[in-house]
């Protein structure tokens, strides 16, 4: 029951904040004023009447004519409405807001959209975006980073590889008198930065995977796969020269569907068999992947 009480008023609080904060949508184009109502003419005025008598209380609230500072504000007031309703476009959105002021977000879009959509290059919200997604994007790899790194120096294999540089820069004569007590975390800094910690699935960020320099080198980008491509198709397609170490390679990895990096891990001979069975040829591929799996059966 006290929960369902603190619940109640928990929702009261925030909708009596939320209609302090909101104001009606109407008020976004003549603050707390109405349009027509400062310039004196009904909703159904027509442009003519508008401006009519726009030019009428110009001549008597203008700061050359009159000096008033209440009568300038008033002007300046009657100035912005008579631009709001002058426009049959901003007119009907702000009748519209009138007839519909529970839709506040919707209508604000849309005077926003209307006043300011027009004026903002599209280049500069574009160059602006990539700068904002790119800033969030390095940030995020060096926190993920940091927290990988954090997380290894935690192992016990991290641990011993500190234990065995201090033994080698002191020659193998560390103070025994340490036993097993804790590194001095001075030392263990230093000897950290030695260390190259090689975490796989998280690398050190760099500027250049970032989202907005990849937009920017886009254009060389595609102009280098499409030069690859055809030099790919005049030396083995038009030529039909032997595959390259380095293109063998490539098509065995494609064919074997692996990682860049479960690739680099495999022994060299095993690489040199896997290139040599021509894996990226379909027949070899079937023979392959049925002795993989005669040998599962085996070992089983």
């Amino acid at each position: 029951m006290a929960r369902r009480i603190a619940i109640h008023w928990f929702a009261l609080t925030v909708t009596i904040v939320l209609s302090l904060l909101v104001q009606p949508s109407s008020s976004i184009y003549c603050d707390e004023d109405d349009c027509y109502d400062l310039l004196g003419v009904t909703q159904n005025a027509n442009s003519s009447e508008i401006k009519k008598a726009y030019y009428k209380l110009s001549l008597k609230h203008h700061p050359d004519k009159n000096p008033d500072p209440e009568s300038k504000k008033l002007f300046v007031k009657i100035a912005n409405a008579y631009e709001i309703l002058k426009n049959e476009a901003t007119r009907e959105q702000y009748d519209y807001a009138l007839a519909h002021p529970e839709e506040f977000f919707y209508n604000t879009a849309r005077y926003y959209h209307a006043y300011y959509g027009h004026k903002t290059d599209t280049r500069a919200v574009l160059v602006g975006l990539l700068l904002i997604v790119s800033i969030f994007q390095y940030l995020n790899q060096w926190t993920r980073y940091n927290q990988a790194i954090d997380m290894v120096k935690k192992t016990p294999a991290y641990k011993n590889k500190l234990r065995a540089l201090e033994l080698q820069r002191t020659g193998g004569m560390a103070n025994r008198k340490k036993g097993n007590k804790p590194m001095d975390k001075k030392v263990e800094e230093e000897l950290g930065k030695e260390l190259n910690l090689d975490i796989k699935g998280t690398e050190k960020p760099s500027v250049w995977d970032l989202i907005g320099i990849r937009f920017i080198l886009l254009p060389y980008t595609l102009g280098k796969l499409l030069l690859w491509y055809g030099c790919w198709f005049w030396r083995y397609n038009v030529k039909h020269a032997p595959y390259s170490w380095e293109d063998a390679s490539y098509l065995t990895r494609r064919s074997l569907r692996a990682s860049l990096d479960s690739w680099i891990s495999i022994d060299e001979s095993t690489k040199e068999d896997l290139i040599e069975r021509r894996l990226w040829e379909k027949s070899n591929f079937e023979s392959y992947v049925a002795e993989m799996r005669k040998e599962s059966k085996r070992r089983r």
